[in-house]
């Protein structure tokens, strides 16, 4: 397996940062500039999926606590703003949030918390590359210098300790897993796999960025799994590079134990 991602890497003709790690024993099978901060794009709502939660549970509210959205936070590429929808439960906007990665969702969510609270939360859980800067559609932020930043080790970390439900109760650890698994945007990791793979994962991408990262639940052993593509000049192009990433590392990990087996 090692061998022929190496041989993708050599040719692609962006910068790939990636891991692949088993869920049990966290033994890095393959580990490619983890430690390079980068763009994180929607990745950073994976990080606000659980620094609510944890507000929620922390302060005992209740998931269908409403909170009210003002028409001005309406914004493009968002089921709530097409829904015109001026009031939504933490649990609708959690749920849209992550997918159909909804920016409107997203940024009441930063609202909600803070951006300092979320990045004191971000630190807390061990995040040491991860931040939230900007809301989301913010490009005048963003041409002022400040992005929301992440790296390829900060999400090995946060998906671990995602699946080993070690950030919340059972409950609130269970429907952050539910809630990644309902995922809509297969445009990458899943993109040539043509089994039925449940996938707890999250995209994210922008015009220089492609990413998706996340749990492969399989019979042969469960698998973390994430390809993080900078310098992009072509976004499907950079998906088809992570779908090949992903068909391979599955083909070796998954088809090839079971014909062993």
């Amino acid at each position: 397996m090692k061998q022929t991602i190496t041989q993708i890497l050599q040719k692609a003709p962006y910068k790939v940062h990636m891991f692949v790690k088993d869920c049990k024993t966290e033994h890095f099978y393959i580990s490619e500039k983890i430690e390079d901060t980068f763009s994180s794009a929607s990745l950073i709502k994976v990080p606000i999926l659980l620094a609510v939660l944890n507000y929620v549970e922390n302060n005992n509210l209740s998931l269908e606590h409403e909170i009210m959205i003002a028409p001005e936070e309406w914004v493009e590429f968002s089921v709530i703003s097409e829904q015109r929808l001026e009031q939504s439960t933490i649990y609708e906007l959690l749920v849209w949030m992550i997918i159909t990665s909804d920016n409107t969702a997203t940024n009441v969510l930063i609202d909600f918390l803070g951006m300092d609270t979320l990045n004191q939360y971000f630190h807390e859980i061990g995040l040491l590359q991860t931040t939230v800067q900007r809301k989301m559609m913010d490009f005048e932020r963003l041409a002022k210098g400040f992005d929301n930043t992440t790296s390829a080790r900060d999400m090995s970390l946060l998906f671990s300790r995602i699946y080993h439900r070690d950030l919340l109760s059972s409950a609130f650890s269970d429907l952050s897993i539910n809630i990644l698994s309902r995922q809509r945007v297969h445009e990458s990791l899943k993109r040539y796999l043509v089994d039925e793979v449940k996938l707890a994962h999250k995209t994210g991408g922008l015009d220089t960025v492609d990413h998706d990262v996340g749990i492969v639940y399989s019979s042969s052993g469960d698998y973390l799994i994430g390809v993080f593509i900078t310098e992009v000049t072509n976004n499907d192009h950079a998906r088809q590079l992570i779908g090949r990433i992903s068909k391979v590392v599955y083909d070796y990990s998954v088809k090839r134990k079971e014909m062993i087996e």
